[in-house]
């Protein structure tokens, strides 16, 4: 299905194909790699559950599948000896059912440091937490304040490719005022966590987006639970159906889709593509 010329409105449950190819090529042969994929969608997250996946490798190779200390699914490659390629082929069906209700998890992870310490990328600057101190004085209710980081991230930020990369923090991104969309989340994220919020990175996909994309989900105390809301900070707006979470983090470090290390005096190249496709829809009678 075209997801473009779906009605989503009053859409209930949505199931998905999604395909990931990823092929490293090098100059010569490697040695001793160990590598690491977060490629795989948890199996339940919120309204979203991972129906079925497979992980393909070439050269012909096993991979030792099992959780972080998040809850998100990993794929860990070991091969004392690669000729030239390794590719990795990944294809996961997952749906999400609205009906399931609103995104809720234990209060308990209203505590958790992970989510309200500032991680290596997302250490705020003085700047950083100016922008805190105005808004956390404007907004007291913790749902409004996360809705106000959120338009004020967008409307602050310029959306520009190639000025920053996977390493650059949340300050000198907001210093610059530009980057893409991890640059984008992280620099809420600072914002977030500096104003006493709980808040995690989230790696996924977007319909009609080529690359992966990254966004925010903040805890909001909610009785003796706690809400989870997802908001897009690179678009101004909360997610949608049109949302896939892979994983989730203290920032990009925790969640980089494809990374690991080699003995070899050279470097590879990486090829990627992906589709994310729609193969049902049902809407609400």
């Amino acid at each position: 299905m075209d997801h473009a010329t779906l009605n989503w409105c009053g859409a209930r449950k949505a199931t998905y194909l999604i395909h990931q190819h990823f092929r490293y090529e090098y100059p010569g042969p490697i040695r001793d790699l160990d590598h690491r994929l977060m490629i795989v969608p948890r199996l339940r997250h919120g309204d979203q559950r991972r129906i079925v996946q497979r992980v393909d490798i070439l050269p012909d190779a096993r991979a030792v599948l099992g959780q972080d200390a998040f809850g998100n699914e990993l794929a860990l490659v070991a091969l004392p000896h690669v000729e030239g390629t390794l590719e990795f082929e990944h294809w996961s069906v997952v749906e999400r059912n609205t009906s399931h209700g609103e995104h809720r998890v234990t209060a308990g992870q209203l505590a958790d440091p992970r989510y309200r310490n500032a991680s290596k990328l997302t250490r705020p600057d003085a700047e950083l937490r100016e922008a805190a101190q105005t808004l956390r004085a404007a907004h007291a209710d913790p749902l409004e304040l996360a809705n106000a980081l959120n338009t004020f991230v967008h409307r602050t930020m310029s959306y520009k490719a190639d000025v920053t990369d996977v390493s650059t923090t949340a300050a000198a991104a907001f210093a610059l005022r530009r980057g893409v969309c991890q640059d984008y989340a992280h620099v809420m994220l600072a914002i977030a966590r500096t104003c006493g919020l709980a808040a995690r990175y989230v790696s996924g996909h977007l319909l009609g987006e080529a690359g992966t994309h990254a966004w925010v989900e903040v805890l909001i105390p909610s009785g003796d639970q706690a809400l989870v809301v997802a908001f897009d900070p690179t678009h101004g707006c909360r997610t949608t159906l049109g949302y896939l979470v892979v994983a989730v983090g203290r920032d990009y470090a925790d969640v980089a889709p494809t990374s690991g290390v080699y003995s070899a005096p050279y470097v590879g190249r990486l090829r990627a593509r992906k589709r994310v496709g729609v193969s049902a829809v049902e809407y609400a009678a």
